[in-house]
């Protein structure tokens, strides 16, 4: 991380990725919440961060006022165009629509097994060792692999692949060469895999993209197809291995609700959506199109609103007890997976794998927790989760 100016006041100069934010962003939230639910700074030519649900829900289901042709608070001018994630309506909708079907509840339990799998051979490479990295060793392994599987990639180029996203979603915030160098190796990967369904199709994403059809019975560009892969490979990765790592942290820190979930596995489903609201990886961003006021706070053309989702979560507003993690809440109508037109497709897969991710990590490794005499991390960025998460077993 580049050396930043220390924030001074919250509530005009916020900084996301300030130390304080990034150890403890959700004390943050909890003040501004009460002092300034719609908190602004001069940073990044300027930026808005609403605080409340309400907020953050009117924001993420007005697409004429906040167009998601950025979706990221980073420094620079430099875009990524990974549609559709990146297209503002009627223009979102046709390659959304497409991208459907794979993420379905039908076709995401028949990964279940491979995903079961993948779980239990990386724990086998470190359970004998009596410690392990459960980010390193384990998160960050588990929605790559499954991906690779679903593009009919080789798993075993994992590393260049969470190289290029911590090069989009973290350096590349203050650096956009970097930024652009992520998006270069990206773009001419997968050139060179449409390239080659295209000599030869199969069964995975890569050529269902490429026999999709638009409305009109027109095919996809390469460069729509292009962005839907860097889109598939960053978001549907990054995200879930971060709410993976946050789920055994909290296991870790939390004995209580560890044992607990030991003893009643049948809870875990119930879990995984409170895990999810509280520690939730992901926050989005979006350009302001016109002058226009959000929970009586006037925000300015031109300037972006960091629509955290994270922070919706945690408003008391809406969640009895917000900041208190209930493994057992009832009522959880979070909103991890995003609101509006852009909620994630993915959505299905990644509680899938974050569920049989927890379940087989306490079914092998029952006791556990953090290891003080190694460096426990989060990322910076628009998504939270561990990077490094030593743990000691038994």
């Amino acid at each position: 991380m580049t050396l930043r100016p220390p924030v001074t006041d919250w509530t005009s100069d916020w900084d996301h990725l300030d130390p304080s934010w990034l150890s403890d962003p959700y004390s943050i939230w909890r003040e501004l919440r009460e002092a300034c639910p719609v908190a602004h700074t001069g940073r990044y030519r300027g930026v808005y961060f609403p605080t409340r649900y309400s907020d953050i829900r009117e924001i993420a289901y007005d697409p004429a006022n906040f167009s998601s042709r950025r979706v990221v608070v980073r420094e620079g001018d430099y875009r990524v165009n990974s549609p559709p994630i990146t297209s503002d309506p009627p223009d979102h909708r046709p390659l959304r629509m497409v991208l459907i079907p794979p993420f379905t509840p039908q076709a995401v339990a028949a990964l279940e097994g491979r995903t079961r799998a993948v779980c239990n051979e990386l724990i086998d490479a470190f359970i004998e060792n009596g410690i392990g990295d459960g980010a390193v060793d384990y998160a960050q392994h588990i929605p790559v692999r499954i991906i690779a599987h679903m593009l009919g990639i080789p798993a075993s180029d994992g590393d260049r692949f969470r190289g290029w996203i911590t090069m989009a979603l973290q350096d590349g915030i203050t650096n956009q060469a970097v930024l652009k160098q992520a998006e270069e190796e990206m773009s001419a990967y997968f050139a060179e895999q449409i390239k080659q369904r295209r000599g030869q199709l199969g069964e995975d994403l890569v050529s269902f993209l490429i026999q999709a059809r638009q409305p009109n019975g027109e095919a996809f560009s390469d460069h729509q197809v292009l962005g839907a892969l860097r889109l598939l490979l960053v978001a549907g990765t990054d995200t879930t291995w971060s709410a993976i790592g946050s789920a055994i942290w909290h296991l870790a820190t939390v004995p209580a609700d560890r044992e607990r979930l030991v003893r009643e596995p049948e809870l875990i489903p119930t879990a995984i959506e409170e895990l999810l609201r509280a520690y939730a990886p992901v926050t989005m961003a979006r350009e302001i199109v016109d002058d226009v006021a959000v929970g009586g706070c006037p925000m300015k053309r031109g300037e972006m609103v960091l629509v955290s989702f994270p922070a919706a979560n945690r408003d008391p507003r809406k969640f009895p007890d917000a900041d208190k993690v209930v493994i057992d809440r009832k009522e959880n109508p979070h909103v991890a997976f995003g609101l509006g037109i852009h909620r994630c497709i993915g959505s299905n897969l990644a509680r899938m794998e974050m569920r049989v991710a927890v379940e087989e990590w306490l079914r092998r490794i029952p006791e556990f927790r953090l290891d003080p005499s190694r460096p426990m991390t989060w990322s910076q960025g628009t998504v939270r989760g561990p990077r490094l998460l030593p743990i000691v077993f038994g």
